[in-house]
């Protein structure tokens, strides 16, 4: 069971804030000529997939994509008290070499939880800042080993919720009456359990036809409306959604497309 830090018993609101809903490569695409990399509605503008989660005294975040440092400026994030690693694909780790200027202004490492397999890949993929005798100014890295088990930190619940992206065990995340869920093709039903009860959900839904990874938009409704959710925010959105207006308009009434910037209290 991780380690609970910061704990605290008062319940607060969260706020939660969206600071990437596209899919690996961002939208727009490097070189793509395809209208929706094109327009000129912010809302089609994606970084890479991740969420804020602030109280009062608590600041989190979900992944640490290579839009991080662009996220934490755009975000004015002054303050992270940790961040929690969904799966250690590239577009959700990338960022982590950034966490040196929290490292310099606290005097910390920085908790990262993650599971055992992805503490791995962390110490492999940034395996200068594990040496005995480091180059200064790397990062430092406190790593919690991140299981199903419920906990805290601060004033945030967190549960760590099973999925399958394709043939790969990944993490999505409950927080009290929300979840977050991506990178995601399958919950098992132990998982759909766990779920029971939230009124929030933010899942993947990367496209309008079917994938081999991910959940398309008509699977991601399907979800929430099994979970009877009352509002539901789709994310790791690409291109090939579509313009996010004419498919928000297709959507059911409590059901959105995800947009970076998007925020709301838990």
């Amino acid at each position: 069971m991780p380690r609970m830090l910061f704990l605290c018993n008062k319940k607060s609101k969260v706020k939660v804030t969206v600071l990437g809903s596209g899919t690996s490569q961002g939208v727009p695409v490097i070189a793509c000529p395809c209208p929706v990399c094109a327009s000129a509605d912010e809302h089609d503008k994606r970084l890479r997939s991740s969420i804020l989660l602030q109280t009062a005294s608590t600041t989190l975040v979900v992944d640490a994509g290579p839009d991080f440092r662009q996220q934490m400026l755009r975000a004015g994030v002054k303050k992270l008290d940790a961040i929690l690693i969904s799966h250690t694909h590239k577009d959700h780790i990338a960022g982590l070499d950034d966490v040196r200027s929290f490292n310099y202004l606290t005097g910390k490492p920085m908790p990262v939880f993650a599971c055992k397999r992805d503490q791995e890949e962390i110490r492999h993929e940034f395996s200068y800042a594990f040496t005995k005798n480091p180059y200064p100014g790397v990062p430092e890295y406190d790593l919690h080993e991140l299981t199903t088990e419920p906990f805290q930190l601060g004033d945030i619940p967190i549960q760590a919720v099973e999925l399958l992206h394709m043939h790969l065990s990944v993490f999505g995340f409950r927080f009290g009456r929300f979840a977050y869920l991506t990178d995601v093709n399958h919950i098992p039903p132990k998982s759909m359990k766990v779920l029971e009860g939230i009124e929030i959900l933010m899942i993947d839904a990367l496209r309008k036809k079917p994938h081999l990874s991910h959940f398309n938009l008509e699977q991601a409704i399907e979800v929430a409306e099994q979970l009877a959710v009352k509002t539901a925010y789709f994310t790791h959105i690409s291109h090939l959604m579509g313009f996010h207006r004419e498919v928000q308009a297709e959507l059911p009434a409590n059901m959105f497309l995800a947009w970076d910037g998007l925020s709301f209290e838990i």
